[in-house]
């Protein structure tokens, strides 16, 4: 059975990632969408080769669940235009990806503490529940850690496999 890994990201060296970008997402579900830009974008800028859809499915499917299980409910109303500082506070949610030369991690912060499982694994057809195994298919490795400090909340990450350029 799936079993989420408690775990920091994979060893790999901040000094030598070579392209990094990250978008703070609204709590509302037009986040997905805005977030599959974001990473269709980045992602047509960096050689990614083959995994260009896997990462972008991946992405989708971290976002929503940050969305759909991450928020507290006092998150998801919405927000008012005229409020300067409303962005900020209403970005609860962060995107991240990073590009080693034959790695990508991306990365979802949200503000809950809840362990990302699976909710109904018998049931593999459900739309609810089916993110993670999404996650798990088409990622080559994936986990979650609490996020350290005073910050709030956790991240779970996926990371791929890149092949090297010839």
């Amino acid at each position: 059975m799936l079993k989420p890994l408690r775990q920091g990201l994979p060893p790999l060296d901040p000094a030598a990632v070579s392209d990094a970008a990250s978008c703070a997402l609204p709590a509302r579900y037009e986040a997905v969408r805005e977030a599959r830009h974001f990473t269709r974008r980045t992602l047509d800028q960096w050689d990614v080769g083959d995994r260009f859809d896997d990462i972008c499915l991946v992405v989708s499917e971290l976002v929503t669940n940050a969305l759909r299980h991450g928020l507290p409910l006092t998150h998801h109303h919405p927000c008012d235009p005229a409020d300067a500082g409303c962005a900020d506070r209403q970005s609860p949610v962060r995107l991240h990806l990073m590009r080693w030369t034959e790695r990508l991690v991306c990365a979802v912060r949200d503000p809950s503490h809840e362990t990302p499982a699976p909710r109904d694994s018998d049931d593999f057809s459900a739309e609810s529940g089916r993110g993670l195994f999404l996650v798990d298919s088409f990622a080559d490795s994936w986990g979650w850690h609490p996020l350290a400090g005073n910050l709030e909340g956790k991240v779970v990450w996926a990371l791929f496999r890149l092949r090297p350029a010839d």
